[in-house]
């Protein structure tokens, strides 16, 4: 053996020698287990010693969670409605920007006056000006109704004289989705008699339905059509203003007094109204120089028509014809109303529509919103049942003893029972979000019961009799199981209190958990401890253990070897938390910055809402033909079960837009609604002329206030006081959004390319005539704007009297040429006729009436399709859609990006998002603060408890972090999103961890 050898081996003799480094464990040995001597019963003493009082409190919990749970009410969402009404005026014939200066602007000023107004957005097209005003939610809908006429009021002397009505109001949020829609559908009636017995017969008795805020009918109301030939009126010496004079004279409707003799008092009853096409044909409007009548039916086509020629509607089932005449029906609920409620107040009615009606109208639901809430509901509901089955199995497998199982298995109806009596005088409804909290409570509501439960058996174990161990148990950890209850329920204390439409969201939630945490403490300190004493086994020292017991009794003692070890092993490195705990911070930034976000997965509703839109200034019969196009394409997608399309309905849309409704089959026979989207719009994008927009109508639905959302589930909105510089942003806002891919859709409501016929009047000239610009004016309004000229009043309805030029006399921008305008200057035009009336009449020739074209010139022009605000300044929205998997996130950090590379060189133009999408970026702003408010509150908390400032930090800091990093790393790994039900799930951790 050599030196080297002989070297090596005194070293190995001299390691056996040395004494093996002791583990942390062995260094620091647990102290003997033995029972804690404890005076007195705590708080469940009394629960114990009483068990009658303690069974007829239970019963009494169960009786009252019972009776109110069939009274609670189901919603999707908790009631996050904003105070929403809709203004609506119409001024026939105006453009948009006519419409914008002399209706929007000076109700806008007016309405901003309102206290507790939040925004107000305005949408003037042809025609038409719709305006939405969205309230802070303190604010009262009642309230806000009366402060809307009272400035409606204010503002009627700034409107123009000749508007046909005054402006009306609804309690509707335009944008909220429909609660139901119904079809009534006829192959033998008319447009007229369809649309009449839609709107007496059904809307009537539908809107004073509760909770019912508006009847929108999608159909074509009757009307009496006098389409006037400028060349026969000319031939005569009339004019357009002469034939309303002479409709107007003709036809009256009004109280004549009465007769009183010396017996008997007679109530005169003038027949002085035509209500028929048939009497205004044989009305005399002028009489020529022989005295001869001129008859309407000389000058005009008079017919029974509607009132809204330009309006088509297509409705198709899938395996049956389309219907001859189809009204479609659809019911708005009032803000804060109950969909559900609405929905089957409706279907309660349907016997008895169905009576009213004659058999020739089909009455059909065409779509149940309600259905769609309630199968949510459902689903969660099962998801509670299936917790509960699993949590109890996972029991019962760690405790090994049936009747040990029983106790918490008891512990949880009981703590659901008496969350739902408290929900009910709470006013609270069962929702999404409540029965999300009760599922994820479910895992929370034993852990007070099995930790008394546990305590008991340990005590029993070392030999205590079962009620000694109980009254001992009970004594020993009340103050521990009213820790772990408040501490718990503290986590979401935050929530309660966020303000706004976030807080609204979350309140119901919150407190519903904070509830059920709770009563779950309660059920632990009461019941748990009397079915302790009654009914746990002894446990005797070498006591027989049943199989599952033994078994899991080994699996756990092997369980907490390994933990044993593994615990030891980084006690022995304690130097590795530091940097452990660096890294956890690290990621809580680096996933924060690189997890996509969105609020709510749109889910499947089966219900398709959608545009397609053509060039501006396209004509309806042009928009016709693209609409048989759409209904073609749409026909041959086999994931559609029936749908129904509009053209030309201005009041909800621009003229050159049309309106889809598509459902879908049943979700087991089709492929999710994504895919049928992308399958659509590449089906429909096809037809040349035309850009189809489709958005998928969310199961859960924010109510997003004044934000049109017409071209887009999400919106994001510029304005300023320069309306060019606005109009300008937005041509180069849209050129960048358009390279972002995520976007399946992406439009603006801003449309700048309308072809205008621009109407010069030469003044000067028109006073050499004797033509007054007044006279010009009402001559093409009487001619062009399908203004009615006379209200027919019936019983139960009241029709319009519409006068225009016939459709050929008003195709091309040449036909104003045939139109005459009376010049003051000479000839005799009117006179006292025979009839009780002033009419018109002619002096055989054309002296007295000059060609509108000599006072007047033409131009071709564009402008705009609409003119839009956002609180009395010009405003463009951004709609947009996104791809699957693309999360909002993503979509508004790319639009931002955008905006502030252009808005340097605007700086008077803002942005901002609306709707959902700012909901969205306040929850997850937010966030961050809300997590650390959690946190300090269970800080103070467990600092009372524990009379220290240390222990608490001790408690929570070291495993908050991992924890809530380890979450986030899940979503990250798996490819998923940060939503709002991700945010739950941290607050969820929160309280797990602590």
């Amino acid at each position: 053996m050599n030196d080297a050898e002989e070297h090596d081996g005194e070293r190995e003799v001299r390691d056996k020698d040395r004494p093996r480094p002791r583990s942390f464990a062995e260094r620091h040995p647990a102290p003997a287990a033995k029972l804690v001597p404890v005076e007195g019963s705590g708080l469940s003493g009394p629960f114990i010693r009483r068990p009658v009082m303690t069974v007829l409190l239970t019963l009494s919990v169960i009786v009252a969670g019972l009776a109110t749970y069939g009274k609670l009410a189901v919603n999707d969402l908790p009631a996050v409605d904003y105070p929403v009404i809709q203004v609506s005026c119409s001024y026939p014939g105006a453009d948009p920007t006519t419409m914008a200066n002399n209706i929007a602007t000076p109700l806008e000023k007016q309405f901003l006056q309102i206290p507790g107004l939040d925004i107000i957005t305005s949408n003037s097209t042809q025609s038409n000006t719709q305006f939405t005003l969205q309230f802070v939610l303190s604010k009262s809908i009642v309230d806000a109704a009366t402060d809307v006429q009272a400035a409606i009021q204010r503002a009627t002397g700034k409107l123009p004289l000749d508007l046909p009505s005054p402006p009306t109001f609804t309690k509707t949020n335009p944008n909220d989705q429909a609660v139901y829609l119904l079809g009534l559908m006829s192959d033998t009636l008319t447009d007229w008699d369809l649309y009449k017995y839609a709107s007496t017969v059904v809307a009537q008795r539908v809107n004073i339905l509760p909770g019912v805020s508006q009847v929108n009918i999608y159909g074509v109301q009757g009307a009496i059509r006098v389409k006037a030939d400028p060349s026969a009126l000319a031939v005569r010496g009339l004019t357009m203003d002469d034939l309303a004079s002479g409709i107007k004279s003709g036809t009256v409707y009004s109280g004549a007094g009465q007769f009183d003799g010396a017996h008997r008092t007679f109530v005169l009853q003038p027949n002085g109204q035509i209500d028929k096409a048939e009497g205004y044909r044989e009305l005399i409007v002028a009489r020529n120089p022989n005295g001869l009548p001129v008859y309407l039916r000389d000058v005009a086509d008079v017919r029974q028509s509607v009132q809204d020629e330009r309006i088509s509607r297509f409705f198709w089932m899938r395996g049956f014809n389309p219907p001859g005449s189809v009204v479609v029906l659809a019911v708005s609920r009032q803000a804060g109303a109950n969909a559900v409620e609405v929905a089957n107040s409706v279907k309660a009615l349907f016997p008895e529509l169905r009576a009213s009606l004659p058999g020739s109208i089909k009455f059909t639901p065409v779509f149940d919103r309600s259905q769609t809430i309630v199968n949510s509901a459902d689903e969660v509901k099962w998801t509670l049942i299936i917790a509960f089955v699993l949590v109890v199995a996972v029991i019962y497998v760690f405790l090994g003893r049936a009747t040990d199982t029983l106790i918490p298995a008891v512990a949880l109806p009981m703590s659901l029972l008496l969350t739902v009596a408290v929900m009910y005088m709470l006013n609270f409804s069962i929702n999404n979000l409540t029965l999300l909290a009760l599922t994820l409570a479910i895992g929370f509501l034993v852990d007070d019961a099995i930790v008394f439960l546990e305590n008991v058996v340990r005590r029993a174990e070392h030999g205590e009799s079962i009620p000694k161990a109980t009254f001992n148990s009970a004594g020993e950890i009340s103050f521990t199981i009213l820790s772990m209850t408040l501490s718990l329920a503290a986590v979401f204390i935050p929530l309660v209190f966020i303000p706004g439409l976030l807080g609204r969201i979350f309140r119901e939630f919150s407190v519903t958990i904070i509830v059920a945490i709770l009563a779950s403490g309660l059920v632990s300190l009461t019941l748990t401890p009397l079915m302790c004493a009654r009914i746990l086994g002894e446990r005797k020292a070498g006591h027989k253990r049943a199989w599952m017991e033994r078994h899991t009794s080994n699996f756990i003692q092997r369980v907490i070897a390994a933990y044993g070890r593994a615990l030891d092993w980084f006690l022995n490195r304690a130097w590795l938390t530091v940097p452990i705990l660096v890294a956890c911070i690290l990621g809580l930034w680096f996933f924060f910055t690189h997890l996509p976000f969105t609020l709510l997965p749109p889910g499947d509703s089966g219900f398709i809402r959608g545009l397609f839109i053509a060039k501006e200034g396209s004509s309806p019969a042009q928009m016709r033909a693209y609409q048989a196009e759409v209904n073609k394409k749409i026909q041959e997608d086999p994931a559609v079960g029936q749908f129904f399309t509009l053209a030309g309905f201005s009041s909800r849309s621009a003229l050159s837009q049309g309106l889809m409704f598509l459902f879908l089959k049943p979700r087991g026979e089709r492929p999710p609604v994504d895919q049928i989207i992308l399958r659509l719009q590449k089906s429909l994008g096809s037809i040349p002329g035309i850009t189809a927009v489709l958005t998928p109508s969310p199961v859960l639905q924010i109510s997003v206030g004044a934000t049109s959302q017409t071209q887009g589930q999400y919106a994001y909105t510029i304005s300023g006081i320069v309306p060019e510089d606005v109009y300008t942003v937005a041509d180069q806002l849209m050129e960048k959004l358009q390279q972002f891919k995520g976007f399946a859709s992406v439009r603006s409501d801003y449309y700048h390319d309308t072809p205008n016929l621009k109407i010069d009047i030469n003044r000067d000239r028109a006073a050499t005539y004797g033509v007054s610009t007044s006279a010009i004016q009402s001559l093409m309004r009487n001619a062009y704007s399908q203004n009615y000229v006379y209200l027919i009043k019936e019983p139960d309805d009241q029709y319009q009297v519409i006068l225009e030029v016939k459709d050929k006399e008003r195709a091309h921008p040449g036909d104003l040429d045939d139109l005459y305008v009376r010049s003051n200057t000479s000839g005799n035009f009117s006179a006292s006729g025979s009839g009780g009336g002033t009419i018109a009449t002619t002096t055989g020739n054309m002296s007295n009436l000059v060609p509108l074209r000599v006072v007047t010139s033409t131009k071709e022009v564009i402008g705009p399709q609409a003119v839009n605000h956002l609180n009395q300044f010009t405003s463009v929205t951004f709609n947009f859609n996104l791809l699957p998997n693309v999360a909002i996130g993503d979509a508004t950090k790319f639009i931002e990006d955008s905006f502030a590379q252009i808005h340097p060189n605007y700086p008077t133009v803002q942005g901002i998002f609306q709707g959902e999408t700012l909901v969205f970026q306040q929850l997850f702003r937010s966030l961050p603060l809300l997590l650390l408010a959690a946190v300090f509150v269970m800080y103070v908390i467990l600092g009372i408890l524990y009379e220290s400032y240390v222990h608490p930090f001790t408690v929570l800091f070291p495993a908050i972090v991992p924890a809530v990093v380890g979450g986030l790393a899940t979503l990250y790994l798996f490819h998923s999103v940060l939503s709002l039900y991700s945010v739950i799930g941290l607050f969820l951790l929160l309280g797990i961890v602590k």
